[in-house]
């Protein structure tokens, strides 16, 4: 009988010791402060260091980057052809621009692109405006923030759009030219796309 106290006693102090650790399954409350690390970083959307100076070859422009749920410019260098800059050439280095990869210090600074790598522009159409732009593909199926980096980058150039106006159209029968400012609804709202842009003629 003494045996089987004592193992009752030995079970008892054994089941009462993994209690704390059975309770630790739950979600206990605790006037004791608990240290649960950094809270986590926001990206700064700044590169750092000043724009070196260019090249010859280049012109520093504005390139608009999705960043912080915006889209926001940071400077680059841009190649110009032959010394001259001619404008669909600028217009489609710009949009090269808009499709790289961002540069390490870009990407720590949290920006990244929204453009697709296969997008390509053309000049204007026939019966198109002389400024107007064409894409490969429709407009509105451009992800969220894409149309607003090339509407911001094509606006900012002053070679592009010297009145800060980018006329713009897909390919196909709905391919309408529409007139784009860059906006803040356009810059900061991803939805701003689907009625952005006034339609031309």
């Amino acid at each position: 009988m003494r045996r089987g106290r004592s193992g009752t006693a030995t079970a008892a102090v054994v089941l009462l010791g993994a209690l704390p650790l059975l309770g630790g399954c739950g979600i206990r409350t605790t006037t004791v402060p608990v240290d649960a690390g950094p809270a986590p970083s926001r990206v700064s959307c700044a590169v750092p260091g000043a724009t070196a100076s260019p090249a010859t070859d280049t012109v520093v422009r504005q390139v608009y980057l999705v960043c912080g749920m915006q889209t926001a410019p940071l400077s680059r260098a841009v190649p110009v052809r032959q010394g001259k800059i001619d404008r669909i050439d600028q217009v489609r280095e710009l949009l090269a621009q808009v499709q790289r990869s961002p540069l390490t210090a870009e990407a720590k600074a949290g920006f990244s692109t929204a453009v697709p790598g296969s997008l390509v522009v053309f000049g204007p159409f026939k019966g198109d405006p002389a400024p107007a732009l064409r894409l490969s593909q429709p407009v509105d199926e451009l992800p969220s923030f894409a149309l607003a980096q090339i509407v911001c980058t094509l606006a900012a150039d002053p070679v592009v759009s010297p009145t800060h106006t980018v006329l713009l159209g897909g390919i196909g029968s709905n391919g309408k030219i529409r007139s784009y400012t860059c906006t803040s609804d356009l810059r900061t709202r991803p939805d701003a796309a689907d009625g952005a842009g006034t339609v031309v003629g």
